[in-house]
């Protein structure tokens, strides 16, 4: 990760002074600026993060203690031991997990953060070399980065506001993004960690969630259009509330003193985020000199011209911004997203694959350095590339599939 983070700064550097040389005198100050700006951002998002950690982490200790999530955690047992054999049954972690998992599919993003926090934490408690990553804590990682979300809420809504004629209509290529994301990533890491993917019931579950895509993909297509953002706002939402109140009933029917229970939980959530903060302004400050130096747009300009010399359509360079931002950092390619949006047209090619690719992976470096730098982890050994890996996947197949449906 050293590595990485030092890259990041001397090729911010380096953009600056090469601006500097090609007369943009301003362009020192600029990257200086949004180091400045970046280390502000990273401590208001850790502060942001105050509020939902504590409730997220108050109400997980109402499950705890309540059972409920070790009954959660028992329904999906036989896929985590398969793809994390060191989660054993009746582990913390398995509960954690689960719920994290679930919370992403159905994009409940406030949910899932925390309780994937409490997840890592979890799994922490079992890692041998408490400085190095677990195989277990890389799966986790590498299955949170690709984010299967069944009710991508929050990019339909952006296309919406943007006056898209269908909202509705990028969601099966996303799902099929996202999904592929998912194999590939679980699949090189399992290949790395010498895990059998091979298994009837990883198999079946494989099966069963491909037979589910065609089945959602479908009933989208016979949802009114005006409608479909505000069923997918109105299922999060429910279901959201649903967990919710499944908490405080479990609690009730446990007969646990769900008010001491919450503060208990809230507190630790307060003490976890205060301790991101230093991880996040240092990943937050490496990416505001790729960004203010104009690296990225040198980048996009050299993807271009290649394209061109190969023969290809070049449309899809439109919507690179999100790509290359996406991995980095999730404010950014949602910023990107709606500037493809306002200048290329929202329901153009490019409009369209910016808002698929957005909601095909979640940002690789932000997962990396929130869920390991809250339990201490500097050595990630391979979870940066299988993250990378799944991200990758997930955005070349956010293309493809744009070019299939819209092109």
């Amino acid at each position: 990760m050293h590595r990485l983070f030092t890259g990041f700064f001397l090729i911010g550097i380096a953009g600056a002074i090469l601006q500097l040389l090609l007369g943009d005198t301003g362009a020192p100050a600029r990257v200086v600026g949004a180091l400045w700006e970046a280390a502000d951002l990273a401590v208001q998002v850790s502060l942001g993060l105050i509020g939902v950690l504590a409730l997220w982490s108050g109400l997980f200790r109402l499950a705890e203690q309540s059972r409920l999530a070790d009954r959660l955690a028992a329904l999906v047992q036989p896929i985590l031991h398969r793809l994390m054999p060191s989660v054993t049954e009746g582990s913390r972690a398995g509960a954690g997990i689960s719920m994290n998992m679930a919370a992403n599919m159905l994009g409940l993003d406030n949910a899932a953060t925390p309780l994937g926090l409490k997840a890592m934490n979890s799994l922490q408690e079992s890692n041998p070399r408490p400085r190095t990553a677990s195989d277990a804590q890389i799966m986790f990682l590498v299955l949170n980065t690709s984010a299967v979300t069944l009710v991508p809420v929050t990019v339909l809504l952006y296309r919406t506001q943007q006056g898209a004629a269908d909202p509705a209509d990028i969601y099966l290529p996303m799902l099929m993004a996202t999904t592929a994301s998912t194999f590939v990533g679980v699949a090189l890491t399992a290949r790395l960690q010498g895990i059998r993917l091979r298994d009837p019931v990883l198999l079946a579950v494989a099966g069963v969630w491909l037979g589910v895509l065609g089945l959602l993909g479908l009933a989208v297509w016979w949802v009114p259009a005006e409608a479909s953002a505000q069923i997918s706002s109105l299922l999060g939402n429910g279901l959201l509330l649903t967990v919710i109140g499944a908490f405080f009933v479990a609690a009730w029917r446990a007969r646990v003193d769900s008010y001491d229970a919450f503060i208990e939980g809230a507190k630790e959530g307060f003490t976890l985020a205060v301790r991101l903060i230093p991880y996040l302004v240092a990943m937050l400050a490496a990416i505001a000199m790729l960004r203010a130096s104009g690296v990225l747009e040198a980048v996009l300009s050299a993807i271009r011209h290649a394209a061109l010399w190969l023969g290809w359509d070049t449309r899809f360079v439109d919507a690179l911004p999100v790509a290359l931002l996406k991995p980095l950092s999730g404010s950014g390619a949602r910023a990107a997203m709606l500037d493809v949006m306002h200048t290329q047209g929202v329901d153009s090619l490019a409009g369209r694959m910016a808002a698929v690719m957005q909601g095909s992976t979640e940002t690789t470096f932000y997962v990396l350095a929130v869920y390991f730098g809250s339990v201490g982890v500097r050595n990630f050994r391979y979870a940066l590339w299988c993250g990378l890996a799944a991200d990758a996947a997930g955005l070349i197949t956010a293309i493809l599939m744009s070019y299939l449906f819209f092109g």
